[in-house]
């Protein structure tokens, strides 16, 4: 087990604050934020919110000397909705490389995801080959795999809607962010549904089912560098989907923290620490697996 050093060359200084930035992907309008100076560290949302609610996070991930690149995806915030046939993670995946283009990142990126924006990480890191230098899942969607009680791991397809309706309440009512972050979570989703319902519901379902496994075989196979960071309290990503994720991709390295679904959201502070140690333990042991506990 790895230790977590009290102090890391990684961190440079406090990022002040994040810019907005709107921009054009294929014609269509998207609106990202940026902090930070540094190597290009690309970071994806979770569902129904925007990188707005995860403003103090970024700033942290952005002071470990890093520039942070945070898009709205696709239907979310100010970014315009993907064309119908398009609305898939390969079209996410795709729109992710025209944003890319457009903001003049040419070279190779660390690609971070949360939640759903961790889904359309894996296809990214899939689909864009070279573009993405290493990946970095914050309880991703993506294994698949449903334990219902503890019992026998089953399709998370089969998992009841009502079983999803109640872990994600209680995953929120767990989250105690600033009033600020408060308000930028409830404005996000709120704003979200009202502007879009059945964008949401179609989104839910992508969420809901994304099976990405054998898309993780192939970058475990490519060898590309992935880190899986999880909130050992998280009920709204199953424990069996986690574990999923982890023998698809051979034992990765693992950062395992204190908290729930939205953990980043909640502790951004301890979302800085762990990057750190994401930085470090990838820089020192880039080809030795590692189980880190913070």
């Amino acid at each position: 087990m790895l230790q977590h050093p009290t102090s890391h060359p990684y961190v440079v200084s406090e990022a002040r604050n994040t810019s907005w930035k709107n921009t054009l992907v294929e014609g269509r309008a998207a609106t990202y934020a940026v902090a930070g100076a540094g190597a290009p560290v690309v970071f994806l949302h979770g569902y129904a919110l925007t990188p707005r609610a995860y403003d103090r996070a970024l700033l942290r991930m952005a002071a470990q000397g890093v520039r942070v690149f945070a898009p709205s995806l696709p239907g979310f915030g100010g970014t315009a909705e993907l064309p119908p046939a398009e609305q898939n993670l390969a079209g996410y995946a795709r729109w992710l490389g025209g944003f890319l283009d457009s903001i003049g990142i040419a070279g190779p990126v660390t690609l971070v995801g949360h939640s759903f924006g961790g889904g359309v990480a894996i296809q990214s890191a899939h689909d864009l080959g070279a573009r993405v230098a290493r990946l970095v899942l914050v309880n991703s969607v993506g294994g698949a795999a449903w334990s219902p009680g503890g019992g026998d791991v089953r399709p998370i397809g089969e998992r009841p809607l009502w079983a999803w309706g109640a872990a994600a309440t209680g995953d929120a009512l767990a989250i105690r962010p600033s009033v600020a972050g408060l308000l930028a979570i409830t404005a996000d989703a709120v704003g979200n549904v009202l502007r879009n319902p059945l964008a949401m519901w179609r989104l839910s379902h992508l969420a809901r089912n994304a099976d990405l496994r054998g898309e993780l075989d192939e970058l475990a196979e490519r060898g590309l560098p992935v880190t899986l960071l999880w909130g050992g309290d998280d009920t709204f990503i199953p424990r069996a989907s986690f574990e999923s994720l982890r023998i698809a991709l051979r034992n990765p390295t693992v950062v395992t923290v204190a908290g729930n679904h939205g953990w980043l959201i909640d502790d951004p502070h301890g979302f800085g620490t762990a990057m750190a140690t994401v930085f470090g333990v990838e820089q020192t042991q880039p080809h030795t697996p590692a189980a880190v506990t913070l």
